[in-house]
């Protein structure tokens, strides 16, 4: 298959680079919400038969144009679960497939489900794995009324909050290869429930809707939506909480050992209340312009990291990697590594780490183009850490030699190059 053949760079690093994943990769996303489906036995049989037709299809020649209906494919383990299909466009879905390996790179999604979120996010930032459906696919309820998203932001940083959602992602879809083995057919999708009772105006403070930009797609709402939700998933699935039979050995009906309710955070918790660390640079961002911080990258493998914060309003944050060394480029000219957000970084801190996967000179952009009246104020720490043996193929590690301890002394001389000044143009 020729959509094999031009990856078979990246498919080493990938965690599970089977057929369904490739084809899932050339049929194309989810457009809608399924229903409730029947559970007969002879449904692996219909999952397989799928899996050869689509097979077949996928190796061979495909016609100049498709009619609408050639446009849905099903999909390959749930047949009712509608797709659209990119045409099996080879060039199209390799570039997404390669942007996808790089943010795995750059998330370290590989280590995440070791990673473990600040407390406060863990107390009460919501949400929780209840049961599975009938299909055997994981059901994760959002509680979305009863949490605090100002009190989250301003206990923990932007990065911290969306790595946990990312975390959660990568915890059902682990939750779906355990499936599929217990199960012994392919299980490959996740129902979410989103539970916005007590929504309300606090919700849409705008600092949390740029962290939440997600469209939730809950149950139809209806007069009898506990008896809706049961036309997926088993009462014995589901918390009494939520019309199911399901509770704690204590009897509690919320499944708390289950599910985080989430709630009001406690002020302690807030970091605006505590002292800031000290930093090694500060920097004035004049209004309507820009700073950018330059770190030389010798070889892949190392990894960028900063921390910062801001007096004056928020502040844009994004990382970038020059194409023409010697000059300063404006960030449109540059390749976009880490593409740039505001960042609160005036409540709560910001930090975060990226690992390079390719040498060259790597520009932390604070941009504060948008303002028009406010200038900033920004103090910041970057440091480069070497990769070690494993990570740099014939690179020794550090202290192991002259020439690796020169190798460290260099990079460090290099990530303290910065510009200490607003250059002061808008980008």
């Amino acid at each position: 298959m020729a959509f094999r053949e031009n990856l078979q760079d990246v498919l080493p690093i990938l965690p599970k680079a089977d057929d369904y994943f490739l084809l899932r990769w050339l049929r194309g996303e989810v457009t809608g919400i399924r229903k409730a489906e029947s559970k007969g036995k002879d449904r692996k049989e219909q999952d397989d038969k799928k899996v050869e037709d689509l097979t077949v299809a996928s190796a061979s020649p495909l016609p100049d144009e498709l009619n609408s209906q050639d446009q849905l494919i099903l999909d390959l383990a749930s047949p009712s679960h509608v797709f659209v299909a990119r045409n099996f466009d080879l060039k199209k879905s390799e570039d997404m497939l390669r942007k996808h390996v790089e943010f795995r790179n750059q998330q370290d999604l590989d280590h995440i489900l070791m990673w473990q979120p600040p407390e406060v996010i863990q107390l009460y930032d919501s949400g929780g794995l209840s049961g599975y459906d009938y299909e055997g696919c994981p059901v994760w309820f959002d509680i979305i009324g009863t949490m605090d998203p100002r009190g989250l932001l301003m206990s923990a940083s932007k990065q911290d909050m969306i790595r946990k959602r990312i975390k959660v992602c990568e915890l059902l879809q682990r939750e779906c290869e355990l499936q599929s083995q217990k199960l012994g057919r392919k299980i490959e999708r996740m129902m979410m429930v989103f539970d916005m009772e007590g929504l309300s105006l606090r919700h849409l403070w705008k600092p949390a809707v740029e962290v939440y930009q997600q469209i939730p797609l809950p149950v139809p709402h209806t007069d009898n939506w506990k008896q809706e939700l049961l036309t997926f998933m088993s009462p014995d699935q589901l918390p009494v909480e939520f019309g199911g039979t399901m509770t704690d050995p204590d009897g509690n009906p919320k499944c708390l050992t289950k599910i985080n309710y989430g709630g009001d955070v406690p002020k302690h918790y807030y970091l605006c209340k505590q002292e800031r660390p000290q930093y090694e640079h500060t920097v004035v961002v004049g209004r309507g312009s820009s700073h950018q911080v330059e770190n030389e990258i010798l070889f892949p493998g190392c990894v960028l990291r900063w921390q910062f914060a801001s007096d004056g309003g928020d502040i844009g944050f994004g990382i970038f990697l020059k194409t023409r060394m010697g000059e300063r480029q404006k960030a449109g000219e540059m390749a976009e590594v880490l593409p740039s957000q505001r960042y609160n970084a005036h409540m709560v801190p910001e930090d975060g780490s990226l690992t390079c996967s390719k040498a060259g000179v790597y520009v932390l952009r604070f941009d504060n183009t948008y303002s028009l009246l406010h200038t900033k104020k920004v103090g910041y720490t970057a440091e480069v850490l070497l990769p070690d043996k494993a990570s740099a193929p014939g690179v020794a590690g550090p202290g192991d030699s002259k020439d690796a301890q020169l190798i460290e002394l260099h990079q460090l001389e290099a990530s303290r190059k910065w510009p200490q000044k607003d250059l002061g143009w808008d980008d």
